[in-house]
Order: C-alpha cells, then sequence, then structure tokens
C-alpha cells in the first residue's frame, strides 16, 4: 500500500481588536485508506509589524505581505486589514515600544 502525505488548511480564525489572523494547518500520513498520524501547526498573521530606529527616533511600519498565503487567507486579509485597523495597529505598536 502507497503512503500519502497530504496538508490542508483546516481552520482559518480572525481575533482580536486589529484582526490578527490564525491559520492552523493539518498534515495528515496515511496508508491506504488508513490514517497513520495527523499532525498540526498554527502561524498567527498580524496586519502590521513595527519598529523603532533609535539613531532617527522614529518608527517604521510594514503591512504583513501575505503574497505567499493561501487564496483563502489572502481574501480575508484584504477585508479585515482595512487601513483604519493596520493604523490603529501602527498606534497601537507605537505604544507598546516595539
Amino acid at each position: 500500500m502507497a503512503i500519502t502525505k497530504s496538508s490542508s488548511e483546516d481552520l482559518i480564525q480572525v481575533f482580536g481588536e486589529y484582526k490578527s489572523i490564525k491559520v492552523r494547518t493539518t498534515i495528515t500520513i496515511k496508508e491506504g485508506s488508513s490514517e497513520l498520524t495527523k499532525t498540526y501547526s498554527t502561524k498567527d498573521l498580524e496586519c502590521v509589524s513595527s519598529s523603532f530606529d533609535q539613531a532617527s527616533n522614529s518608527w517604521t511600519h510594514t503591512d504583513t505581505d501575505v503574497s505567499s498565503e493561501s487564496d483563502e487567507v489572502k481574501g480575508i486579509a484584504g477585508v479585515v486589514w482595512t487601513t483604519t485597523v493596520k493604523n490603529a495597529k501602527k498606534a497601537y505598536n507605537e505604544t507598546q515600544g516595539y
């Protein structure tokens, strides 16, 4: 019997004030029709990352690149990561001293 490995995004959640996206991927290994193992991995995507440069005393804000994500995640990010949400996240990051 052949051993196969498959992966799928089986859970995508949007949470929090700044619309973070959590993506869970399931990896399944089967022998024929019998499941041998199933593992999960998750990642959290934030709309913006921020860094402070002490030399110039200024912040740099970078929108998260989702171009390598699935079409579904790209679509969700495009809807929930509005300019208003991104600007609020930038302001929040600055108060946290990132």
